[in-house]
């Protein structure tokens, strides 16, 4: 795949996440919508990556650390919801965690999170047309 195919790749497969993350929370399964958010961002900063850095992008799901090393300047508001988006990722698939985060992923608990992960999706794709 040359860089550009790369990049649609992962804005495709993002964008395809952003609306199984919206379905998700149509069917009141929160905390899968929430892990769904997370991928959507990964898959974006990926594409950012492989535009910006190299086409290889790393095998890691830390969103502050994969803006980070692909050179994206984020607000310190947008870091701090890249670690709590973060911890999505792993609340929603580890046995130990799941049941704490089940019971905090409210419906509106996940629908200010959906809020702030279409902002970022938005801006984050706004960065990627530069």
């Amino acid at each position: 795949m040359t860089k550009e195919e790369l990049v649609n790749y992962w804005i495709e497969t993002s964008d395809r996440d952003f609306l199984t993350m919206k379905n998700l929370f149509k069917s009141g399964d929160y905390h899968w919508t929430l892990f769904m958010g997370h991928l959507v961002v990964e898959k974006l900063l990926k594409a950012y990556y492989v535009k910006t850095i190299d086409i290889n992008p790393p095998f890691m799901h830390n969103l502050l650390r994969l803006a980070e090393k692909a050179k994206l300047r984020l607000s310190e508001e947008e870091k701090d919801f890249s670690l709590l988006l973060t911890t999505f990722n792993i609340k929603a698939r580890y046995a130990d965690y799941k049941r704490e985060f089940y019971k905090k992923c409210t419906k509106e608990y996940t629908e200010v999170n959906i809020r702030k992960i279409e902002e970022l999706r938005l801006w984050i794709k706004k960065e990627l047309t530069k």
